[in-house]
């Protein structure tokens, strides 16, 4: 990943006080350590005539990956390899960017302890680029890189084999910018659009993210035709951030047009009071619709499988309906934290005899979870292989067999409506899959008639016309009342204790 700033000068004004701007002498050879490599900056050149500075950035695609997030398991067959095997090392993109805003700080700020004349000063520039993440071609540069300047703007598109010209141009382009300006401006265009052009970006997006791109674009983003391509695809296309981006630079456009300052038209909103309705967590909905059915069931004595850290647990125990509440978890770290939460040591005797924490899995029987009114499995199946879940099945309608037993689980339709996932990724990398309502409603159908039980569905969250709830939640209700477990003739009962 390879970029270049190349000024010319004379006697008076001397090329190599590119050394002043970007704060790296000249003569020297740097590395800098950044989170996925190694930036070195050097000088190919420097006299008075001419004078360029070099960035490479050298990214270790193991470190890129360990440090990646969102990462699912249900993607294609070779997503493990295309991890490793990409352009990232080579083609310029935010990891770049990120790149820049490190090492040349200073300069991108404007400022030159030194000689603090220089940043004001307006110098010709040449930015080169040899390989550039085009997602709109040369065309879109020219949209993006015209209104800011320069003089000369080309991206030339670099073929996918100049052996085989029959193959066409790859999505990259080898990116020439010419102009005067002053080096911090051009150096906060780089930092926002070459993101943009890459239409991706290699870390999570958060609201501070929006202040990043305002401080990077002051004095040309307000103004740039384009400000909405810009905001979204620097955003993530994340909605909210991107409105949130743009009402701000129109602050900004009004208040330069009117001559004022942004803080006298922004005057209308008393910040000492907070009047915006906040939207209602995901896992509080699931909560909350979790607690009604377990109302409506008249559920007393009570199974959180796969409990976690136990907030289903605390919310339950705040209920003296529930006299009997287990939670159930694989991972006696999860519990730790479950009785952390619970305060379990400090608890009162009379709460004590109504709560227990238990280590076990659901892959086999276990007859400490014979008896009770209901189980809950919230956003429980989704972590096991598909293979596995005939066993969880057998655990809890064949074995334990509660008179109710609710199951939520991520609606994968609704995942289009998350700005900030990624087409085709999972919500949470441990997810093995996440079904469509198609999908869990024959599962759920499936089980509640080899069990003995009656099925219906609830939505949890917004119910979306087209895609549906962003949680589904199947309620299982217990019509057989034999106390034998109804199981498929094609399989053998396992046994107490064993694997199913």
């Amino acid at each position: 990943m390879f970029l270049t700033i190349s000024t010319t000068g004379s006697p008076e004004r001397p090329a190599t006080d590119l050394g002043y701007l970007l704060h790296k002498h000249p003569g020297k050879t740097q590395a800098f350590s950044t989170s996925h490599g190694t930036a070195h900056v050097f000088y190919p050149e420097a006299t008075e005539q001419r004078c360029t500075a070099a960035l490479l950035l050298e990214v270790d695609p193991v470190a890129l990956v360990r440090r990646g997030q969102g990462k699912g398991r249900g993607g294609a067959p070779d997503a493990a390899l295309a991890q490793y095997v990409n352009d990232r090392p080579y083609a310029a993109s935010s990891l770049l960017a990120v790149a820049l805003s490190g090492v040349f700080r200073s300069a991108l700020k404007g400022q030159c302890a030194v000689r603090p004349e220089l940043p004001e000063q307006a110098r010709p520039l040449r930015v080169e680029i040899p390989a550039l993440p085009a997602r709109g071609g040369a065309e879109l540069v020219h949209r993006l890189f015209d209104p800011l300047g320069w003089d000369l703007v080309r991206a030339e598109p670099v073929p996918l084999d100049e052996r085989f010209p029959e193959w066409g141009d790859s999505r990259y382009v080898r990116l020439v910018l010419e102009g005067e300006l002053r080096l911090a401006d051009a150096l906060r265009q780089l930092y926002v659009l070459l993101p943009v052009l890459d239409d991706a970006k290699h870390y999570w997006i958060a609201p501070d993210e929006v202040d990043k791109l305002l401080r990077a674009g002051d004095g040309w983003l307000a103004a740039h035709p384009e400000n909405g391509l810009i905001s979204s695809r620097y955003l993530a296309r994340h909605k909210r951030l991107t409105q949130d981006a743009l009402e701000r630079l129109e602050l900004v456009r009004l208040a330069e047009a009117d001559g004022s300052e942004v803080e006298e038209l922004d005057n209308a909103v008393d910040e000492s009071r907070d009047t915006e309705e906040r939207p209602v967590p995901l896992a509080v909905q699931r909560r909350d619709a979790i607690l009604a059915a377990l109302r409506g069931a008249g559920a007393q004595r009570v199974l959180d499988l796969g409990c976690g850290q136990g907030q289903l647990v605390q919310a339950l125990l705040k209920d003296p309906a529930y006299s009997e509440i287990v939670g159930m978890d694989v991972s006696v770290r999860a519990l730790n934290l479950a009785a952390k939460r619970l305060r379990l040591e400090r608890m009162g005797e009379r709460q004590s005899t109504r709560v227990r924490l238990l280590q076990g899995s659901l892959a086999y029987t276990d007859k400490r979870l014979a008896g009770y009114d209901a189980a809950v499995l919230s956003e429980v199946i989704e972590h096991l292989d598909p293979e596995r879940l005939p066993a969880l099945e057998y655990a809890v309608f064949g074995a334990a067999r509660p008179r109710t037993v609710l199951v939520t689980t991520p609606n994968v339709e609704y995942n289009v409506r998350w700005e900030s996932l990624p087409a085709g990724q999972v919500r949470h990398g441990d997810h093995r899959f996440e079904w469509t309502r198609e999908e869990f409603r024959a599962w759920a159908g499936a089980v509640a008639e080899r069990h003995g039980y009656g099925v219906g569905f609830v939505p949890v969250g917004d119910d979306d016309p087209e895609v549906g709830p962003p949680t589904q939640m199947a309620v299982f209700t217990q019509t057989d009342t034999d106390t034998t477990a109804t199981t498929d003739t094609t399989t053998e009962t396992p046994k107490e204790g064993e694997a199913a």
